[in-house]
């Protein structure tokens, strides 16, 4: 997979924002089945759109995924912040993401390596998972997974390698049941030769 992609669907830095703080705690297939629908009917859909419609409305459109109500109220206070102090848009360093509501490390760390190219790695359940299984780390919180995966992983693969972390786990090392006669790379994992 020499191209990675995130499954998140999008248009603009600001719809990819607005579907990474709505992941959380939820899949990207819910997200995508919420938003594509509304990214494709109005590919300007930006902050001002969410701030025309109102947080009630927003939260319709989002009903479906999991913690609906807290999840609008922060992408339309963040819709609000972006218009009065970005000019309406995605800010590009990790301080003024982290500030905006809604928004944490995990997802900073996204925006700023899909929208801004830097070399950062989102860790999610899936990075730390596959990270631990493949020796890469034995961290306990994803913050430490971060900083040590970071010292491992030569820049120059971020952030594709976020995408690989995400995809593998997400396909093939999977939490309950990993794929392991799949794996491309199961001659190198520890994980596999602990279990024979």
């Amino acid at each position: 997979m020499p191209e990675p992609r995130c499954e998140l669907y999008h248009l603009s830095p600001f719809q990819l924002l607005v579907s990474v703080v709505l992941s959380a705690q939820t899949t990207d297939k819910m997200v995508n089945r919420c938003m594509e629908p509304v990214y494709r009917a109005d590919p300007a859909f930006g902050p001002e759109t969410i701030i025309e419609m109102g947080q009630e409305g927003f939260l319709k459109i989002i009903r479906s995924i999991g913690l609906a109500p807290t999840k609008s109220k922060n992408v339309y206070r963040l819709c609000d912040i972006l218009i009065r102090d970005y000019d309406g848009h995605v800010p590009a360093t990790r301080k003024e993401l982290e500030s905006l509501p809604g928004v944490g490390r995990k997802t900073a760390n996204v925006i700023l390596a899909e929208v801004f190219g830097q070399p950062t790695l989102a860790v999610d359940t899936h990075v730390f998972r596959v990270g631990q299984r493949l020796g890469l780390h034995r961290d306990k919180t994803p913050l430490k997974a971060e900083q040590t995966l970071l010292k491992v992983i030569d820049p120059v693969w971020l952030p594709a390698a976020h995408h690989w972390f995400i995809l593998h786990g997400r396909y093939t090392c999977k939490a309950q049941k990993p794929l392991c006669e799949e794996c491309p790379v199961h001659d190198l994992c520890p994980s596999v030769s602990a279990s024979h």
